[in-house]
């Protein structure tokens, strides 16, 4: 039997056969096989090159042409566009946050790796209930995960949006986020089940599309708003990655542009 890991498929002895399908129906946010034609392979560090713009902070961004104020409501399976909301998936905005953007921040492998199999040098140990049965899962944190959450509070309006099951997520974003960055969590029942994937459908969040942003690292999450995305290299359990620390500076830059697409646009050309 094999046990899809958000990119990777691993092959598990029959003892875990179980313990795979809880893997799959807890945390994994990709239930086929679709997914697959949206991966695409990156190098490490590849957004050090997209930095240009905002390592001098006395020097204005360039701005960036760009026609596009709103994006469509995502389409439906049947090709049709979706009703608005009756009700959006976040609160109104904190007084705090009036004038910050909205990025949203998905959880595992963009943040953290979790698993099932003992990690002896775990961040966290999570006690989950499954069935009535209560398993471990081991928790690591991705590098300069702390220094990266709590600058992104000071920037953004933080929202964590992950396609796993709160049951597993809300304890494990009260140990990561120390600092309250997350003004709203949403989990599985937020997203929307399209083509066999759960898709974050960023124009259900009550916020302005031209100043909300998605750091995900899996493409199938925001099939219907690319043009919101910042795309980071899923991380496993290399303690010499950077990719958070690389952000910062983009993100920096970012927070101060009137909108999103000219940037992202940018971003996506390069």
């Amino acid at each position: 039997m094999f046990c899809v890991e958000k990119h990777r498929i691993v092959r598990l002895p029959p003892p875990l056969y179980r313990l795979g399908y809880i893997y799959l129906s807890v945390f994994s946010p990709l239930v086929s096989q679709s997914n697959s034609s949206l991966k695409k392979q990156r190098s490490p560090g590849i957004f050090s090159t997209f930095f240009c713009c905002f390592r001098n902070y006395n020097v204005e961004p360039p701005a960036f042409n760009n026609t596009t104020t709103s994006l469509p409501p995502a389409p439906e399976e049947n090709g049709t566009q979706p009703k608005p909301p009756a009700k959006f998936l976040l609160p109104e905005m904190n007084i705090s946050d009036y004038g910050k953007k909205c990025v949203v921040i998905d959880l595992d492998e963009t943040l953290v790796h979790s698993s099932f199999k003992p990690i002896s040098n775990a961040d966290f140990i999570v006690p989950v209930e499954i069935d009535g049965t209560v398993h471990q899962v081991y928790v690591l944190k991705r590098p300069h995960v702390d220094e990266f959450l709590q600058k992104m509070g000071e920037l953004f309006e933080c929202v964590l949006f992950t396609a796993s099951l709160a049951k597993y997520a809300d304890p494990v974003a009260d140990l990561l986020d120390q600092w309250g960055v997350f003004r709203a969590r949403l989990f599985r029942e937020s997203c929307v089940f399209h083509r066999g994937n759960y898709v974050k459908d960023l124009s259900r969040l009550g916020r302005e599309l031209s100043n909300v942003i998605i750091l995900d690292n899996s493409p199938a999450s925001y099939i219907f708003h690319p043009e919101n995305a910042v795309p980071v290299q899923s991380w496993f359990d290399d303690l010499s990655d950077t990719e958070l620390q690389d952000l910062l500076p983009f993100f920096e830059g970012l927070s101060r542009e009137e909108e999103v697409y000219g940037v992202l646009q940018h971003l996506r050309g390069r």
